[in-house]
C-alpha cells in the first residue's frame, strides 16, 4: 500500500482508489498521469486482488507501453502472469492470432507495413496516385466499409476506381494471408461485433480496462472499447482535452469531452498539480488555453515555484531570429546547460530551414527530430536536381532523378534503355535524346515515350535560355514549365511538401536579390556548403515540430514562428481551438525557461511577406492590444460529417459564406458545398 500511495497527491490517490465503473482522469500537462495510471493498475492487483490477467491497459506508442510496463512491474510483486499493457494495435494483433479463424483465415498471417501496402496498390493500379488510394482504403477500413460498400457509395469515376482497387487489394491480402495496420483494429472490432459470445467472453476476461492518451482515440477505437466493456463498464481513461492535437489524423476530441455520455455514471478526477514547469510558464499556458470553448476545464498549478518570466523575442525577419536564437542557445551552453535540455519547436516544418542555417553558422550541433533536414527532403532534392540539370544538362544522375517527375509515363525500363544507348554512344543521356532522330528513340521505347523525352529536353533548353537572360525570373519559368508541385498532388502531406518548395523558391529569389550577378552554379555551391553538416558528436540540441514534441520535456524551450498564419495556422479549414491546443502543448514542454519568437517578415510561398504577431501573445497575456475575434467553426478539413439527405461525407475544405461557414464535402465521390449548420460532426 505504502509503495503505491507514498508519491501520490490527493487527487491522484482518489483516482487510483476509484476502481469500479467509468472513470475519467483529466490529467494536465506534467501532472503525473503515467504515475497515476500505473499506480491504479498496481492497486487493482496488489490491494484489491484482481488477477493481473483480468486487466487490460491500452496506449498509443510502443515507447509509452514499454515505459509503463517497466514501471508497473516494479510496483507489482508475486504475479504469475504480468498484466497485458500494450498499444491498441498490439492488442488487435494478439486478439486476431486467437480468433481470425472465425473469418476463415489462418492465424499465421503476416502484418504488412505502409511501404508494403503502397507496393501492392501500385501493382494493382499505377495510374491513380498511390498515396491517395492508400489513405482512402485506410478511411474505408476505419469507417468499417467493405469494397462493395465503398463502390456503391462512390459516384465519381475516380472513386469507383479506388473502390475497385480496394477490392483487389483485399483479395490480395486474403489470398496471401496478410493483414495491414488498419486491419488490426478493424478486424478485431468486426469479430467482436459479429460474434456476441466472443464479445461477452472477451469482456468478462478483461474486467478492468484502462486507456492512456484517451484524447487521441478515433471513432473505431471508441467502438472497440465499448465492446470490451459490454459486460462490466469498468473503464478508466486518462487524457487531456487540452492536448488533443491529432484531429487531422482522425482523433475525435468529442471522445473525451463527451465521455460521460458514452459511459453513464462517470466519476471525473482532475490532476492539476504540475511537476514540470515554473509558475510564469504555466501562467502563460493557462491564460492561452482558457480561450478555448470546447474543453472540460482545469487549471495547472505549479509545484516547482517561481522562475524567469517568459521571454518574447522580436526580430525583423527569419535570419535575425535565427541569429538571436543561436546567441541565446550558446549562452545556455556556456552556462553549463546540457544540450539535450534545449529544444526549438515550430508549428510548420518549413520554418526549420532558417534555424538550421543559423545554428550551422554558429557551429552549434543539433538533431532534427521526426523529420529530415530541409535540404535533405525529397521535394527540395528534386528542385536542386532540376537546377543542376539546367546548369549542366550532362548530369546523368540528376536527369534520372527528374525525368519522370512529375510523372510522364516513363517506366524504369525505358529510362534504362536510353541510358545504355547513351553510354554505348559515349554521350550523356541529355545529349543522346537531343541529337537522336525520333525514329532512333522509337526503336528503343514506345513512340509516346520518345515524344515525351524530346519535349522534356526541349523544355530544359528553353528554361536554360531564360536562366541565362534573367536568373531571378528563371525560378518562375521553371515551375510554370514543369509544374513541379504536381509531383505531390493527392499525397496526404501535399500541403507540407508544397510549402517546402515555396520556401526553396523564396530562398533562391532572396539569394539572387542580394547578389544579382551570381550564377545558379554559385547558388548550388552555397547550398552544398550549408547542407554538408559535419557529423555531430556527443549531445545536441533538439529541433522538432510541436506535434513531435508531445510527451517530451526540456529545461529550455524556444518556440519560433509565433505569427498569424504560422501559429495559429489559419485558413484551409484549420481549427483555431486545435491550434490553441498546439500552442498550449508547446509551452508546457518547458521546465525552466520559455522563449516565444516572432519575426516581422518571412519568405513564404515563394515571396517575402510581412507578418503580424500571433494572437496567442495577447491571449496568453504577454502583450497589450486588441484581440483578434474570429467566429470559430467546429469543422475542419478531414472531419467526417453526416447530412440527413446525402449521408456520410468527409470535409475537403472550409470557407466563409457571410456569417456562416461553407463546407466542401466529399460524399463517397460526389463533391458538394453545404452550409455548416446543415450537417453534424461524427
Amino acid at each position: 500500500m505504502e509503495k503505491i500511495f507514498n508519491k501520490l497527491n490527493e487527487s491522484q490517490t482518489a483516482a487510483v482508489k476509484q476502481s469500479e465503473g467509468p472513470v475519467l482522469i483529466l490529467a494536465g500537462a506534467g501532472s503525473g498521469k503515467t504515475t497515476t495510471i500505473i499506480s491504479r493498475l498496481a492497486y487493482l492487483i496488489e490491494v484489491l486482488g484482481i488477477p493481473a490477467s483480468n486487466t487490460l491497459t491500452l496506449t498509443f506508442t510502443n515507447k509509452a507501453a514499454k515505459e509503463m510496463k517497466e514501471r508497473s512491474l516494479a510496483m507489482i510483486e508475486n504475479v504469475a502472469y504480468p498484466p497485458l499493457l500494450c498499444t491498441f494495435h498490439k492488442f488487435g494483433l494478439l486478439f486476431l492470432k486467437f480468433n481470425i479463424h472465425l473469418l476463415q483465415r489462418q492465424n499465421n498471417f503476416v502484418v504488412i507495413d505502409t511501404d508494403d501496402k503502397k507496393k501492392i496498390i501500385k501493382k494493382i493500379n499505377a495510374e491513380l496516385p498511390t498515396p491517395l488510394i492508400a489513405s482512402e482504403i485506410s478511411r474505408y477500413k476505419n469507417s468499417l466499409l467493405s469494397p462493395d460498400d465503398a463502390y456503391k457509395q462512390a459516384e465519381l469515376f475516380n472513386y469507383k476506381q479506388i473502390a475497385e482497387v480496394y477490392g483487389a487489394y483485399e483479395k490480395h491480402l486474403v489470398e496471401n494471408n496478410l493483414v495491414d495496420f488498419d486491419d488490426l483494429i478493424a478486424l478485431t472490432y468486426k469479430l467482436l461485433n459479429e460474434n456476441p459470445e466472443l464479445a461477452s467472453a472477451t469482456s468478462k476476461k478483461y474486467q478492468y480496462i484502462m486507456v492512456d492518451e484517451y484524447q487521441d482515440t478515433n471513432e473505431l477505437q471508441l467502438k472497440l472499447i465499448q465492446k470490451l466493456c459490454s459486460e462490466h463498464n469498468n473503464i478508466c481513461v486518462v487524457g487531456d482535452d487540452d492536448q488533443s492535437i491529432y484531429g487531422w489524423r482522425g482523433a475525435h476530441i468529442r471522445n473525451i469531452i463527451e465521455f460521460d455520455q458514452d459511459f453513464k455514471d462517470t466519476k471525473v478526477f482532475k490532476l492539476e498539480e504540475n511537476y514540470r514547469s515554473r509558475t510564469p510558464i504555466l501562467k502563460v499556458a493557462n491564460a492561452l488555453i482558457e480561450h478555448n470553448r470546447s474543453r472540460l476545464g482545469k487549471k495547472l498549478i505549479a509545484t516547482r515555484g517561481d522562475g524567469d518570466d517568459v521571454t518574447v523575442l522580436n526580430s525583423m525577419d527569419e535570419n535575425e531570429e535565427a541569429r538571436k536564437i543561436a546567441i541565446n542557445i550558446q549562452k545556455l551552453l556556456d552556462r553549463g546547460v546540457a544540450a539535450k535540455e534545449i529544444a526549438v519547436l515550430y508549428r510548420v516544418n518549413v520554418l526549420s530551414r532558417s534555424i538550421e542555417e543559423g545554428l550551422n553558422r554558429s557551429g552549434i550541433g543539433y538533431k532534427l527530430v521526426g523529420g529530415q533536414r530541409f535540404f535533405d527532403r525529397a521535394e527540395v532534392k528534386d528542385l536542386i536536381s532540376y537546377l543542376r540539370v539546367v546548369t549542366n544538362p550532362h548530369d546523368d544522375f540528376s536527369i534520372k532523378r527528374i525525368v519522370n517527375k512529375p510523372k510522364r509515363g516513363l517506366g524504369k525500363a525505358s529510362v534504362d534503355k536510353i541510358e545504355l544507348a547513351a553510354h554505348a554512344n559515349e554521350t550523356s543521356i541529355y545529349e543522346y535524346i537531343k541529337n537522336s532522330d525520333i525514329e532512333v528513340l522509337v526503336a528503343l521505347v514506345k513512340k509516346k515515350n520518345a515524344t515525351t523525352l524530346k519535349n522534356f529536353v526541349s523544355n530544359l533548353d528553353e528554361v536554360a535560355r531564360v536562366a541565362k537572360e534573367s536568373t531571378y525570373e528563371f525560378i518562375d519559368v521553371l515551375e510554370d514549365t514543369f509544374h513541379l508541385k504536381h509531383i505531390y498532388k493527392g499525397m496526404q502531406d501535399e500541403e507540407d511538401r508544397v510549402r517546402n518548395m515555396d520556401e526553396f523558391y523564396g530562398l533562391f529569389r532572396d539569394f539572387i536579390k542580394k547578389s544579382p550577378d551570381v550564377s545558379i552554379d554559385e547558388f548550388l555551391n552555397e547550398l552544398t556548403l550549408q547542407s554538408e553538416q559535419d557529423q555531430v558528436e556527443g549531445e545536441s540540441i533538439y529541433m522538432m515540430s510541436i506535434h513531435a514534441s508531445k510527451g517530451l520535456e526540456f529545461e529550455h524551450v524556444f518556440i519560433i514562428g509565433m505569427e498569424e498564419g504560422f501559429l495559429p495556422l489559419v485558413g484551409d479549414g484549420s481549427d483555431l481551438e486545435e491550434e490553441r491546443r498546439l500552442g498550449y502543448v508547446s509551452m508546457t514542454r518547458a521546465k525552466d525557461s520559455l522563449t516565444l519568437s516572432h519575426a516581422g517578415s518571412r519568405f513564404y510561398k515563394g515571396r517575402r511577406s510581412d507578418l503580424g504577431k500571433s494572437r496567442f501573445f495577447n491571449e496568453a497575456g504577454l502583450c497589450e492590444g486588441s484581440l483578434i475575434v474570429t467566429k470559430n467553426t467546429a469543422f475542419k478539413k478531414g472531419d467526417l460529417v453526416r447530412h440527413k439527405i446525402f449521408g456520410t461525407g468527409r470535409i475537403n475544405g472550409v470557407s466563409r459564406a457571410g456569417k456562416e461557414f461553407k463546407l466542401h464535402i466529399n460524399f463517397a465521390g460526389t463533391q458538394r458545398d453545404i452550409l455548416a449548420s446543415f450537417v453534424e460532426k461524427l
